[in-house]
């Protein structure tokens, strides 16, 4: 099963050093190598695009609530909902405080 997880910004996650960017590779490798994680990267604002009644509109950002727009993203594949559970905390282990979303690919 596919999950795609992705994680807010935090006013009390770790403050990006050498170690956290080391703990950050390794686990990622680790992952990597288990077949488990399949992408993974940072994210830009987002661009919204809406369609209504034809009418096709493009907003960028910034957005009233951007404390709620993830600003990054793992897509992994494991074998039921608890593993991708797992590989969440794991990662707030890493990083610190946050909030995460994991939903399943369809």
């Amino acid at each position: 099963m596919r999950y795609l997880m992705t994680s807010l910004p935090s006013d009390t996650a770790r403050e990006p050093d050498e170690k956290l960017h080391a703990e950050v590779g390794a686990f990622v490798e680790e992952l990597t190598a288990a077949g488990v994680l399949l992408a993974t990267g940072g994210l830009d604002s987002p661009t919204m695009t809406t369609s209504r009644n034809g009418e096709f509109t493009v907003t960028d950002g910034p957005f009233a609530e951007a404390k709620e727009v993830a600003v990054s993203f793992a897509l992994v594949d494991v074998r039921s909902k608890e593993e991708a559970i797992e590989i969440s905390r794991r990662f707030f282990q890493i990083v610190g405080d946050g909030t995460g979303y994991i939903q399943q690919v369809l």
